[in-house]
């Protein structure tokens, strides 16, 4: 095998590459430097356009830096340990996860109608239900890698149960956006642990009674109302339809190649609504286009690809279903945001990876990359 093949190979037996080279830097450090350097190039971008959508507010962009530095900090530390010890503590996680969101119902805060945090004194403010966005497809690569694959239909249930609790928990806060990013990253380590296609198709046939259920019984009033708004934002232009409106003004002035780094106008008049968080990338596509926009996607994608690739290579299921989910779930994360900016979706707050503005989400998600990371630079089964 060629020597250069091992620079790039992210596995501590050397053995499985019939050769006694020594450890690279990379391998000692326990990362993957293309995925590093994606993750870095996203973060110096996200950075850029914070800056023009916040309309140059330098210490907003300050407070980003420090959350990126903070997050590759976490996910550095976190690639070290290797999944076999995540594996080990993945109940203990879920469970505390699980605990935290009851307290959120009991004693929690309330801010703007939504108990979704718990303040602990000489801390700060928590949001339990960002630690379901990793302990929830843990838990099910947990499940699933202790059990013999496909998996049976009473694994599914229980499974599908796991995912259930925590999902409702969270959309009863309420916050809808959170719920749907748990949930996905749980239905994914289902999907990748080799579903049989009649459960697949039973899925399909229940989707039609399951919404009908959700928007009797677990959606909000303003929660229906946004969707009412998604069919036609016409009807309410100056309440809930604005928002969506001033969205897709802001991209379609972008055109192709759009007014310019600096040059947007929906953002720096404040027409665009939340345009430095979780509608800048409609900020961005006034000033680069579409063409900026591709490239963008074209960045996600790579980083989503990288991952795959990760998982696809892992020799361990627990690590291929949990780095093969994680990536799925940030497939997810773009999907949703850029969706609902430009008017297929619902508006439900999901933040854009890495270029809205928001720390818990950069930390959050960098933790994630740190797992894959560890899953990429720790082989074992």
């Amino acid at each position: 095998m060629p020597r250069a093949y091992n620079q790039f190979r992210f596995s501590r037996q050397a053995h499985h590459l019939g050769t006694d080279m020594q450890p690279t830097l990379w391998q000692r450090v326990h990362l993957d430097p293309w995925l590093l350097m994606l993750l870095f190039v996203t973060a110096l971008l996200g950075m850029a356009i914070l800056y023009s959508a916040s309309t140059q507010d330098m210490s907003m962009v300050v407070r980003q830096l420090i959350s990126f530095i903070i997050g590759f900090v976490v996910m550095l530390a976190m690639a070290q340990v290797p999944p076999s010890m995540y594996r080990s503590f993945t109940p203990f996680f879920y469970l505390g996860g699980l605990v935290l969101l009851v307290l959120v119902k009991l004693i929690g805060e309330v801010r703007l109608g939504a108990q979704r945090w718990i303040d602990i004194p000489g801390f700060g403010s928590v949001q339990p239900s960002e630690f379901m966005k990793l302990g929830m497809p843990m838990l099910c690569a947990w499940l699933l890698s202790r059990r013999e694959l496909p998996p049976s239909l009473p694994t599914v249930l229980i499974t599908l149960v796991a995912i259930g609790i925590p999902v409702l928990l969270i959309a009863e806060q309420p916050d809808l956006g959170t719920s749907i990013l748990v949930a996905s990253s749980g239905i994914f380590v289902l999907f990748l642990a080799g579903l049989p296609w009649w459960m697949i198709g039973t899925a399909a046939a229940l989707f039609v009674p399951l919404v009908w259920v959700a928007w009797e019984f677990l959606l909000h009033d303003y929660q229906r109302k946004r969707v009412m708004t998604l069919l036609d934002p016409e009807a309410d232009a100056l309440g809930a339809g604005w928002n969506i409106m001033q969205s897709k003004t802001a991209i379609g002035a972008g055109g192709m190649t759009g007014k310019g780094y600096l040059e947007g106008t929906q953002s720096h008049l404040h027409f665009l609504p939340e345009g430095h968080t979780d509608f800048i990338i409609a900020a961005f596509s006034e000033e680069f286009g579409l063409v900026g926009v591709c490239l963008l996607m074209f960045l996600y994608a790579c980083i989503l690809a990288r991952t795959l690739h990760i998982a696809y290579n892992t020799t361990s299921t627990y690590g291929r279903l949990l780095a093969g989910a994680l990536a799925l779930a940030f497939f997810v994360y773009v999907f949703v945001n850029a969706g609902m900016v430009s008017g297929i979706l619902p508006v439900v707050g999901v933040p854009l990876p890495f270029i809205s503005y928001g720390g818990t989400a950069i930390i959050t998600l960098m933790a994630a990359f740190g797992l894959v990371m560890s899953v990429a630079s720790h082989q074992v089964k």
